[in-house]
Formats: structure tokens, C-alpha cells, sequence
């Protein structure tokens, strides 16, 4: 059978554009749909704009900060709206970046949504059809938000670079990274910030100790966290939005942000009527190699709700072409893939926490927290948090995790330590840098706790 195209993919993010790019420049026929902006979640409403906005939220602390220093140096006030004029710009620009080079190395894009009408068919939302040998479902995921009244009047992490402006005080319920990120980020910028958190912690997943670091030290920053506590009611009162917790605290903020999770975007795609299957969270199921039930579908990145970082799907993206067009079977390796949380400040992570560690084998746990010499110098209180989790019987790295300034740029250079195989042995006997906060990695010589 003559198809129109060897590859087609829906969904114009990072992993679908990888996958298309590659498999055009090795001289195969690549046609990709996309129905909302070149770039995906993280280009256009993620991780870039966020970082983005973590940068603008630092400046007034690193201000004050120069004061200290001998500067003679003033905050003034932050203009929303001459920031997001500028993100705007820088966006543009990124999402002409990625049609750009999906299309120079070959790629036919078309802007319009599309579904499967059968396993070699895709069906474009102007009626048009067109057929390919091999179909790759890259479409990612979305924020959602809870079924209950008043639900409407919150917003979501998609909504909020194009706010009007920046609201007095803001409420963010749920506090995964997306939560804590976006709350440091507007703390920084001058808004009143609460959180309701439906546990008794933040940051669900990562590391007890580096959690509870941070947590302190988002309140310290006047973060305001209600643990144990989710919205039993909303009523838009005029302008403000009035909100009661479960704990029985009531307040009144000027924008509700729902940042209780996300789910794969799979509505719509025609996927369930041709066989594919799903698990109980709504992601594509796939194999080793991102093949479905159906063997010309493929999937990869958030909709399949693996690792749901950027990197990752970059490289299911690269093992997916490799395996399918190269005749190379490639397997995405997951395990220890770093991971950064902009919060303020910054917590890195690779490998086990100390409570998975406990749970697979006796370790050894390393750690050590102090003020760092530049805070220091200009009288802040805030500590570094250096934590490394070792196996007893091997002496391997089995999880590191940095809670500080800088945190996820260290960590990406730990987590090559650890992907070699590195041993305590290892750190232990490389040198230190001198004076760096980084050394630490290296001088931590006997364990604060041990594992049985």
C-alpha cells in the first residue's frame, strides 16, 4: 500500500517536533499537525516562560542583597505589563524557531487538529485525510480543574502569563512543583501569596527532608501554607473571589489558581475505537519501545505519563526513531533522570529519597545544611541543603538531592557521576572547588543517619 506520508505525527511539542525532525532528515515523508502553537506545553506555557518568570521574581531579593554588598541600589516597582510584552516577543520567536526547523529539514506541517479515522488514517479538521505508515500520538497533556461550584472562577498555569495584570493577593491550591513553583514566583513579585495543601506537606514525591526544607523556607518568604486543608467552597463576591477551606480558614484573593494536576490530552483522537488502550489515569499504554495495541500507533511524552519532564520525551523521541527508522530497537532508559523545582529555592533531585531507599536496601545518608558565604555576608538566614544517599553494602550513589541557589545546575552534573556508577569512594577522592557551595558534594564524610 502507497501511504502519503512514512510518518505521522499529532502534536507540535518537543518530543512530536524531535521525532518528525529526525525521521525527515534521514529522507523519509514526516507530516505533522498541531492545533494550538509550534512548541507545546513547554515552549509556550511552561517550563520557558516559567523560568522565565522565576528570573524576573529573583531580581528585588538579589537587590537587597547588593545593598549589603555596598551598592547603592533600589527594587523600584515591577511593571507587568512591560514583562509580558517582552515574554510575548521571546515566545514568538521560539515558536517561529520550531516551525522553522521542523519545515527546513523537511516536515509538512499543518495548523488544525487532527484524529485517527483508522490506524493509517488521519482525519485533519478542515475534512481532509491523509494516510502514513506509522502514526505517533505526541499531544501531551493539560491542567485540570476540580468538579465543584465556583471551580469556574480559577484560573489555570495556562492562563496566567496573559493576566492583566498582577493580582494583590493570590490563592493556589495544590502544591506539586506547579503549585510551589507559581507561588515563590508571585511571592517574589510582590503578591500576597496562600496555599491550600491537601496533605500535610508540599512537593508529594521528593525527598522528606529537601520538601520540609523548602516548605520552611517558602514561609519564611511569607508564603503562607495551609496544610490539610482543600476548598469546600467558592463564590465570586465582586472583583475578589472568596474561598473556605476544609480546616475552616476563609479568604478573599483576587485570583484562584487550580494547580491540582494535569491529565493526557487524549479526547477526541479517535483512539479508543481503534483499539488502543488506556490505563486508569487516562495515559496511552505502550510497550518498552512507545508501540500501542495498535502496531502502526505510537506514543510518547506526557500523553503516555511516564516521566513527564521535556527532556524525557526529547529522548523517547530519539529511541522511537532509532527503533522505527533505523532499524534499531531502542528502549528509553529511565532510571535516574534528573529533575530541578524552581522553587525558591531551587530543589534537584536524582535517584532515590531517603524513605525509597529505606524501602529497597541499607544506606547510609549524608547530609549537611548551612548558610551559604554570599548570604551569609549579607545577614540572610537561609540554609543550603546538601543531602547524598548511599548503599551500604556497595558504596554507590543511589540518590542525591540539592536544595539552594543553583541547585538544578549542580544536579545535572552529579546525576553523570551517578549514571557511571559513581561511589561515595568516588566523591570522596575527587578534590574540592574552593570556595563554592558545590564542595559539599565531596567533603560530607560520615552519615548523619543509617537505613537498616
Amino acid at each position: 500500500m502507497d501511504f502519503d506520508y512514512d510518518l505521522f505525527v499529532i502534536g507540535g511539542g518537543s518530543g512530536g517536533v524531535r521525532a518528525a525532525r529526525l525521521t525527515a532528515m534521514g529522507g523519509q515523508k514526516v507530516a505533522l499537525a498541531e492545533e494550538s502553537r509550534m512548541g507545546g506545553t513547554c515552549v509556550i506555557r511552561g517550563c520557558v516562560p516559567k523560568k522565565l518568570m522565576v528570573y524576573a521574581s529573583e531580581y528585588p531579593e538579589a537587590i537587597e542583597m547588593a545593598k549589603q554588598y555596598g551598592w547603592d541600589a533600589s527594587s523600584g516597582s515591577f511593571d507587568w505589563s512591560a514583562f509580558q510584552s517582552h515574554l510575548g516577543s521571546e515566545l514568538t520567536r521560539l515558536e517561529g524557531a520550531y516551525e522553522g526547523n521542523a519545515e527546513k529539514a523537511g516536515v509538512t506541517i499543518y495548523k488544525q487538529r487532527a484524529r485517527l479515522a483508522d490506524p493509517h488514517t488521519v482525519e485533519l479538521a478542515d475534512g481532509t485525510t491523509k494516510t502514513a505508515k506509522h502514526i505517533l500520538i505526541a499531544t501531551g497533556g493539560r491542567p485540570v480543574r476540580p468538579d465543584m461550584p465556583g471551580a469556574e472562577h480559577g484560573i489555570v498555569s495556562d492562563d496566567l502569563f496573559d493576566m492583566p495584570k498582577l493580582p494583590g493577593r493570590m490563592l493556589i491550591v495544590g502544591a506539586g512543583y506547579i503549585g510551589c513553583e507559581f507561588a515563590c514566583i508571585f511571592n517574589g513579585l510582590g503578591v500576597d501569596v496562600s496555599m491550600y495543601i491537601r496533605k500535610a506537606q508540599i512537593l508529594r514525591g521528593f525527598d522528606d527532608e529537601a520538601r520540609g526544607h523548602v516548605a520552611d523556607c517558602m514561609q519564611q518568604r511569607g508564603v503562607t501554607l495551609h496544610t490539610g486543608c482543600a476548598p469546600t467552597a467558592i463564590e465570586k463576591r465582586g472583583d475578589k473571589i472568596w474561598v473556605k477551606g476544609s480546616n475552616g480558614h476563609e479568604e478573599e484573593v483576587d485570583t484562584l489558581l487550580w494547580a491540582i494536576g494535569r491529565k493526557p490530552n487524549t479526547d477526541g483522537l479517535g483512539l479508543e475505537d481503534l483499539g488502543v488502550k488506556f490505563s486508569r489515569g487516562g495515559a496511552i499504554e505502550v510497550d518498552e519501545y512507545g508501540q500501542t495495541a495498535v502496531p502502526s500507533i505510537y506514543a510518547l511524552g506526557d500523553v503516555i505519563g511516564r516521566v513527564e519532564l521535556t527532556p524525557v520525551a526529547i529522548r523517547e523521541a530519539v529511541a522511537f526513531h532509532e527503533t522505527v527508522f533505523k532499524g534499531n530497537p531502542t528502549k528509553m532508559d529511565y532510571d535516574l533522570i534528573p529533575s530541578a523545582t524552581f522553587t525558591q529555592p531551587e530543589l534537584a533531585s536524582c535517584g532515590l529519597t531517603e524513605e525509597q531507599a529505606e524501602e529497597q536496601e541499607p544506606s547510609l545518608v549524608y547530609a549537611t545544611a548551612f548558610r551559604p558565604m554570599q548570604t551569609a555576608f549579607a545577614g540572610g538566614a537561609e540554609r543550603v541543603l546538601f543531602k547524598m544517599i548511599v548503599s551500604k553494602e556497595t558504596d554507590k550513589v543511589l540518590g542525591a538531592h540539592i536544595v539552594g541557589p543553583s541547585a538544578a545546575e549542580m544536579i545535572q552534573f552529579v546525576a553523570v557521576a551517578m549514571k557511571m556508577g559513581a561511589t561515595k569512594a568516588d566523591f570522596d577522592r575527587t578534590c574540592a572547588v574552593h570556595p563554592s557551595m558545590a564542595e559539599e558534594m565531596v567533603t560530607m564524610k560520615d552519615p548523619v543517619r543509617v537505613l537498616a
